[in-house]
């Protein structure tokens, strides 16, 4: 019995330094995690540029389909044309996919190039026919900015998106909860899960390239939708606030202090540039990751080594989203439409290559 007993404790010993000489490889061996149960700004998923294109898709509702976490729309609002008009170049009128769908059975059905609020249609259209879908990024780049004085500012939005999507949006108090600005909220307690997000939209807003060219342009989307939401919680109706403004174009440091205003900048968790230069060792994009802001890295195929904008291989574009990943994208977006099984990857923030 006690030859036993001392062959158990030698065979347990051993085992226990087995162990311990597995623990370090073991523990230096990333874990899968369940995408759906990751925080929103703990994942990296994929977008795809000006989606509203029928060359990319034939109507809207298939960029939906398509499975990407984020879809880009480009809204003019000059004085020269109807409404909140959708289209890549044609700053008077309508361009795109978007067809108005009132109903699920109406998607793919009627005739195209409607304004925003067609295209919101559409989405909630598709909303009611997926009840429970991947929460998506619907990225509006305000082509020529706000104009308020012409009917089309920041409150009107709003309403428009209100709307035509309702509860189906994820909104800016939805994150503050009960905290006084939205980075303090995502500092303590980050965004909800992906799975706490199923079947909503959220809203992300940045200046558009004619905006930003026009030097009688003094007051850009993002500032003044900033400066619309501050005044929103100052006055108790943050509720009313649709969408979430985006700093544009990466920078080091904290590119919140571009805005001269700090009142503004707890406003802005949000951030939209290029992959390039997020991810050529200038900027600290952990720094985005630790504090739990989302980052939108554009044109991924343009880093080194560059792929195909729109035709890289899967290897191809599988790999670069690990890259960009790794370097803390939350979207990693380029115009891999004809890659549905890459667009709807899901995978661990800062956990690629």
């Amino acid at each position: 019995m006690g030859k036993l007993s001392r062959a158990a404790v030698t065979t347990a010993v051993a085992a226990g330094l087995l162990a311990l000489a597995l623990a370090p490889a073991e523990a230096s061996t990333p874990r899968s995690a369940d995408p759906a149960q990751l925080p929103y700004s703990s994942a990296t998923w994929v977008g795809v540029h000006n989606a509203y294109e029928k060359a990319k898709y034939s109507y809207f509702a298939d960029a939906l389909d398509s499975g990407a976490g984020m879809l880009e729309l480009d809204v003019w609002t000059n004085v020269f044309g109807r409404s909140w008009r959708v289209s890549h170049s044609n700053p008077l009128g309508n361009d795109n996919n978007c067809e108005n769908a009132a109903n699920p059975a109406e998607l793919r059905t009627k005739s195209r190039n409607r304004d925003l609020g067609g295209c919101l249609s559409d989405m909630k259209a598709w909303h009611d026919a997926h009840p429970g879908h991947r929460p998506i990024l619907i990225k509006i780049e305000m082509k020529d900015g706000f104009q308020g004085k012409n009917g089309r500012g920041p409150a009107a939005l709003d309403a428009l998106l209100s709307a035509r999507l309702g509860d189906a949006l994820f909104r800016p108090a939805d994150l503050a909860g009960g905290s006084p600005d939205l980075d303090t909220a995502v500092r303590a307690n980050g965004w909800p899960a992906r799975s706490a997000l199923a079947g909503k939209f959220v809203i992300e807003l940045i200046p558009g390239t004619v905006e930003e060219g026009n030097p009688a342009d003094s007051l850009w989307t993002d500032r003044e939708y900033a400066t619309y939401l501050r005044d929103l919680a100052a006055a108790g109706r943050l509720r009313e606030a649709a969408a979430f403004p985006a700093v544009h174009g990466a920078a080091a440091g904290d590119p919140r202090t571009r805005y001269a205003d700090a009142r503004i900048r707890p406003w802005f968790v949000l951030f939209d540039g290029d992959a390039g230069t997020y991810s050529g060792g200038s900027v600290d994009t952990a720094w985005y990751d630790r504090n739990h802001y989302l980052v939108v890295m554009t044109d991924a195929h343009n880093v080194a080594p560059a792929i195909d904008g729109t035709n890289p291989t899967e290897p191809q574009a599988r790999d670069r989203v690990g890259l960009l990943a790794g370097r803390h994208a939350s979207v990693v977006s380029a115009d891999w439409y004809p890659l549905p099984s890459v667009l709807a990857t899901v995978v661990p923030r800062g956990a690629g290559q």
